[in-house]
């Protein structure tokens, strides 16, 4: 019987600039097509609101689509990740990537199922295996958001979102988005 490969970091390092996103989760590869305009919209104006909340309280610093790199074969581009600065400190390492978990993670799902999947359940399970706090999962496509909190060493739905509700967290003293903010108003 042959080993099926298991792909790692430096097989990243390898894929060509072409727009895509390459990701390594347990050791298989994940490719993304380049991100559709509602779903750059989304992780953008969250990360934004996320920011604008971090500099009034000094809390944390949220990015775009850092490289998240838990293993040589979990390594990862999540779309929205929002950090304290006191875990920036370990996260963050000489090659510019994070390589321990922030406290909140956030995926914007593209269409098709193959990404639904992979953002709801293999990222849901490497995100909870590895230690996130939180988890939140956006929909433009359902204009949704799906909140995973750490219950007992695990990531649990704790509520989802629709409409005008509002997305905060313990995590995040005082922050509110209404979820209607995130979404493009021509579309």
């Amino acid at each position: 019987m042959i080993a099926a490969h298991r792909f790692t970091s430096s097989d990243l390092a390898l894929m060509p600039e072409d727009g895509k996103r390459y990701e390594v989760i347990d050791g298989e590869l994940y490719v993304t097509h380049q991100s559709s305009w509602q779903h750059q919209y989304a992780a953008t104006r969250l990360a934004q609101f996320l920011n604008e909340w971090s500099d009034k309280t000094g809390l944390g610093i949220a990015n775009t689509a850092p490289g998240l790199i838990f293993a040589e074969d979990d390594d990862v581009a999540p779309d929205v990740v929002w950090i304290s600065h006191s875990r920036l400190q370990n996260a963050l390492q000489e090659d510019g990537k994070l390589h321990s978990a922030p406290e909140l993670v956030i995926e914007v799902i593209s269409p098709g199922s193959r990404n639904a999947n992979r953002d709801r359940q293999i990222k849901l399970k490497l995100y909870s295996r590895r230690g996130v706090q939180e988890y939140w999962i956006l929909d433009p496509q359902q204009k949704q958001a799906e909140i995973y909190r750490r219950q007992e060493g695990s990531l649990v739905l704790i509520k989802t979102c629709l409409g005008q509700d509002v997305l905060d967290s313990p995590l995040l003293p005082d922050f509110t988005c209404s979820l209607e903010k995130l979404w493009p108003l021509s579309l």
